[in-house]
C-alpha cells in the first residue's frame, strides 16, 4: 500500500481546524496527518500542539498563497502520494480506501479526486470540485455537477470512476513523484485555477487524472474568498489565460485569446446589467495583468505533446446562458 500524507493548509483558521480536524483524524488512519501553516498569526500552531499533539506542523515563513504554500511546504513531507486537503473539508468514513484501490489499478493514474459535496446543503455537488473538472474551448472550467452557480443533487448519477480534466484543488490526491516532476504549482497563480494548469501540464505529459464517486468528502466553501468575490473573479480570468498561454499550441493558444477577449467583454457587459460594477473592473484588471505578464507565461511553455481533444464542448458560456443547461449530462447529451 503507497504512504499517503494528508496536508492541510492553513492561514489563520483555528476557527477551521477546530471543526473539521476531528472528521480528519477519525477516519484517516492509513494516512499521516499534516498542517502546513502559512505563517499565521492567530493561535492555529497552538491549537494543534494542544489538542493534536500526533499531527506534524510545518510551518512556511510566509503566506506565498494555496500556489506557494503547497510548494514549500511538500518539500519538507515524505510520502508517495499527497493529500491537498482544505481546512474546510469534512471527510467521511472509508474515503481513502476507494482513492487508494484507483493508484494500485492503474499506473498512468497521476492525480484522483473524490465526489465533493456541499456541506451546507449535504444533498448537492459542491462548487469548488463538484464530481469532476473540465474546460471548454476557450478555457472556462466547470464541472460534472456544476455549471457556473447551478449546482446539481447528487441522486447517485456520478456514482462513478471517470477520467476527467481536471481535479479539485479542495481535496486533490497527486503522486509525489508526479507533483515534482511538474515542478509543483506556479506561484504566479496565487490561488484559483492553479489546479487546472497542474492538471492540464501533467495531462500534457500523458499522466491521467481521475474522480472516484465511491469516495466523498463535504466541502463548505468561500472559507477564503466566496464565489462572487470580485478578487476570486480577477484570479479566476486571469489565471485561465495563463493556463491558455501555456498549455496549448501557439496555433490554438493565440485565436482562443482573442476570441476570449470578446467572450469576457460580454462577461463584463453582464456584470454592468446586473450592477456587479467591482466585478466588471475585476475583469478588466485580470486581463491588463495577463498582458503585463504574458512573456513570463509563454516562456513557461514546455516541449511536450499538447493535448488535441481537451475540451468536451467548445462553449459553456453559449450552452448555459443561452441553450439554459444546467445539468452536465444534457449537457455531453448535446
Amino acid at each position: 500500500m503507497q504512504k499517503i500524507a494528508i496536508v492541510i493548509l492553513n492561514w489563520n483558521g483555528a476557527s477551521l481546524l477546530e471543526r473539521f480536524l476531528p472528521s480528519v483524524t477519525q477516519f484517516s488512519n492509513e494516512a499521516d496527518l499534516y498542517v502546513a501553516d502559512n505563517a499565521s498569526t492567530d493561535n492555529s500552531i497552538a491549537f494543534i500542539k494542544e489538542h493534536y499533539p500526533d499531527i506534524s506542523i510545518v510551518q512556511n515563513k510566509e503566506n506565498g498563497g494555496f500556489a506557494k504554500g503547497y510548494n514549500d511546504a511538500l518539500q519538507h513531507i515524505d510520502a508517495d502520494i499527497y493529500c491537498l486537503l482544505n481546512s474546510d473539508v469534512e471527510v467521511t468514513e472509508n474515503w481513502l480506501n476507494p482513492i487508494q484501490e484507483i493508484f494500485s489499478l492503474n499506473s498512468k493514474t497521476a492525480i484522483v479526486q473524490p465526489k465533493i459535496l456541499d456541506l451546507k446543503q449535504r444533498t448537492h455537488f459542491e462548487y469548488a470540485g463538484a464530481a469532476g473538472g473540465y474546460i471548454d474551448q476557450f478555457g472556462y472550467p466547470f464541472c460534472r455537477g456544476r455549471i457556473f452557480q447551478a449546482l446539481e443533487e447528487d441522486q447517485g448519477q456520478y456514482n462513478d470512476t471517470k477520467e476527467i480534466f481536471w481535479a479539485t484543488g479542495a481535496c486533490m490526491f497527486i503522486k509525489k513523484d508526479v507533483f515534482n516532476e511538474l515542478q509543483g504549482f506556479d506561484e504566479a497563480y496565487f490561488a484559483h485555477q492553479e489546479e487546472v494548469d497542474l492538471c492540464w501540464r501533467a495531462k500534457n505529459k500523458g499522466h491521467k487524472v481521475f474522480y472516484v464517486g465511491a469516495s466523498h468528502v463535504f466541502h463548505m466553501g468561500g472559507s477564503t474568498l466566496s464565489n462572487m468575490n470580485p478578487k476570486k473573479t480577477y484570479l479566476n480570468f486571469r489565471n485561465s489565460l495563463f493556463s491558455i498561454t501555456k498549455n496549448l499550441p501557439r496555433r490554438k493558444a493565440f485565436p482562443i485569446i482573442f476570441m476570449r477577449l470578446l467572450l469576457d467583454a460580454v462577461a463584463g457587459a453582464r456584470f454592468i446589467f446586473q450592477l456587479k460594477f467591482s466585478h466588471c473592473f475585476a475583469i478588466i484588471k485580470a486581463h491588463f495583468s495577463f498582458y503585463w505578464n504574458f512573456r513570463q507565461m509563454y516562456k513557461k511553455r514546455e516541449k511536450v505533446n499538447f493535448m488535441s481533444n481537451y475540451y468536451i464542448t467548445k462553449s459553456i458560456v453559449w450552452d448555459h446562458f443561452v441553450h439554459h443547461i444546467n445539468n452536465f449530462n444534457i449537457l455531453v447529451k448535446d
